[in-house]
C-alpha cells in the first residue's frame, strides 16, 4: 500500500509537469522543461542520499512543479518585486503538491512535512528543507550553470565569484565536499573558479 500509494503520488507528479508547455531536449529527447527538471532532481537525491524516506523524495521531485503558472512577469521586476515572486512560488508548489498527496490518501503530518520541505521552511535548521536545497544546488550547478553562461557572456569574473557564492552559501559543507570529490559534472569554464569559492 505504502508503495502503491507512493508511485501514484510520483505519477501524478510527472502528469502535472508535463502540461508544462516549455520544451527542452536532453540526450536526444524531447522534454517538458519542468518535468526534465524534475527527473534531474529525483537523480541527483538518488546519487547524494540515496537512503532517504518517501516524503523528501515527493518533495525533491515537485520542487518546481507547474513553475510556468507563476511567472516572474507577474510582480514588480525589481529586487522587491523578485523576493515577493520567490516566496509566492514556495507557497504555490507547497500548496499543488499538498492537493495531490491529499488525492492519493497521505496523512495530514505527512502532507505538513513536505509541504515545509518545498516550501523552505527552515532553510539551515530544518534538515530535510537543507538536504533539498543541497540538491537544488547541485543539479544547478550540474545541468544549468552552462547555460546561464552563454546568457551572460558579458559577466566579469568578480560578477561569476558573487554568483557562485551565493549558490554555495545555501549549501551543506556536505555538498561542497560532494561536489570537491568530484562526484558532479562542473561547467568547464568556471570549474576553477567553483572550486576556489567552495574550498575558501
Amino acid at each position: 500500500m505504502t508503495q502503491q500509494r507512493f508511485d501514484k503520488a510520483i505519477a501524478l507528479i510527472d502528469a502535472v509537469n508535463s502540461e508544462d508547455p516549455n520544451r527542452e531536449t536532453s540526450e536526444g529527447k524531447d522534454w517538458s522543461k519542468e518535468l526534465l527538471y524534475s527527473h534531474r532532481m529525483s537523480d541527483m537525491l538518488k546519487r547524494y542520499e540515496p537512503d532517504t524516506d518517501d516524503a523528501i523524495k515527493l518533495a525533491v521531485r515537485s520542487q518546481h512543479i507547474q513553475r510556468w503558472k507563476s511567472p516572474r512577469s507577474d510582480y514588480p521586476m525589481n529586487r522587491k518585486g523578485y523576493h515577493q515572486w520567490r516566496a509566492g512560488l514556495y507557497k504555490f508548489h507547497a500548496d499543488t503538491v499538498a492537493g495531490l498527496l491529499v488525492n492519493v490518501g497521505y496523512e495530514n503530518d505527512f502532507i505538513e512535512r513536505v509541504k515545509q520541505i518545498v516550501g523552505k521552511k527552515s532553510l539551515k535548521t530544518n534538515r530535510d528543507t537543507q538536504l533539498l536545497e543541497d540538491v537544488v544546488g547541485l543539479v544547478f550547478i550540474e545541468h544549468y550553470m552552462l547555460d546561464f553562461v552563454g546568457r551572460h557572456p558579458e559577466y566579469s569574473d568578480e560578477k561569476w565569484i558573487d554568483i557562485i557564492h551565493k549558490i554555495c552559501n545555501k549549501m551543506s559543507g556536505r555538498a561542497h565536499q560532494f561536489v570537491l570529490a568530484g562526484y558532479i559534472k562542473l561547467p568547464e569554464s568556471l570549474a576553477v573558479l567553483i572550486k576556489k569559492e567552495i574550498s575558501e
